[in-house]
């Protein structure tokens, strides 16, 4: 019961969010300013207003089926299941993106202090600030502008994912869906550029490989800069080790384990 009072306090919250979102999106600081008596009446530029219209109906839409449009943005013809992809490799990817994500609902603001501090001790980028369901949001939506408008957005959109999906369909979506470099998107077509095999015989090695290249997809490309490459796999198995997925045995083994090319 307190579950199911818990559950409708977050989608009456959502709802909140959404109409205002939308409220502003379609145009509601200009009703706002339009409400208010002016001496000087300017010409307003109707196509604009039309086309922003028309843009906050397609971001209201997307929201209210939400679920329509993330099928929508999937490639299925690469799309790897969950129970293919190696238990490392998840915990890769966790480690090093988004440490916290069982216990936040979207946003980490605990996630992003704690990020900035361990990024400042290891004078490296060593764990990301965003969750990786806005990451997820960004990978299927949005753009790389920094406006409050996108980040509105970004907030209603993460909350309604967490509100629809499992944390394991989000973990799923995202492995499926984000840039590893040399042209691969997912982790199979990674998998298979850069390995040369489908993700289930990926090792502990290649894992952490893989989950470090996302930071930078187009510099530490193993097929770009191979030091790189291993500096960024050497920050992924640290962070394995500390979050408890490995020990730090295992962690020095992956990293004196060869790495075989498919190139």
């Amino acid at each position: 019961m307190a579950n199911m009072q818990v559950r409708k306090g977050r989608v009456l919250a959502l709802l909140l969010i959404v109409f205002t979102a939308a409220f502003l999106w379609a145009g509601g600081s200009m009703f706002l300013r339009s409400s208010v008596p002016k001496l000087d009446i300017l010409p307003v530029d109707t196509a604009e207003t039309v086309s922003g219209f028309k843009n906050a109906w397609v971001r209201i839409h997307r929201v209210i089926f939400l679920k329509n449009a993330v099928d929508a943005k999937l490639d299925k013809k690469s799309y790897v299941r969950l129970s293919d992809i190696p238990l490392a490799m998840q915990q890769a990817i966790i480690a090093v993106e988004d440490s916290r994500f069982y216990q936040h609902t979207g946003f980490d603001v605990e996630g992003i202090l704690r990020a900035v501090l361990v990024n400042m001790q290891t004078g490296a980028y060593a764990e990301g600030g965003s969750t990786i369901t806005q990451q997820l949001i960004k990978n299927l939506f949005l753009s790389q502008e920094r406006t409050l408008g996108r980040k509105v957005e970004e907030f209603v959109l993460a909350i309604g994912i967490e509100l629809q999906y499992s944390k394991e369909e989000i973990l799923e979506m995202y492995l499926n869906t984000i840039y590893f470099g040399s042209g691969a998107y997912g982790i199979g077509q990674a998998s298979a550029i850069y390995f040369g095999k489908p993700p289930f015989h990926l090792n502990l090695a290649e894992c952490a490989m893989l989950a470090g290249l996302p930071n930078a997809p187009s510099l530490t490309s193993p097929y770009v800069n191979f030091a790189a490459a291993k500096e960024r796999q050497a920050i992924v198995l640290g962070a394995m080790s500390r979050n408890g997925y490995i020990g730090p045995s295992q962690a020095q083994e992956a990293k004196l384990t060869p790495i075989l090319l498919a190139k």
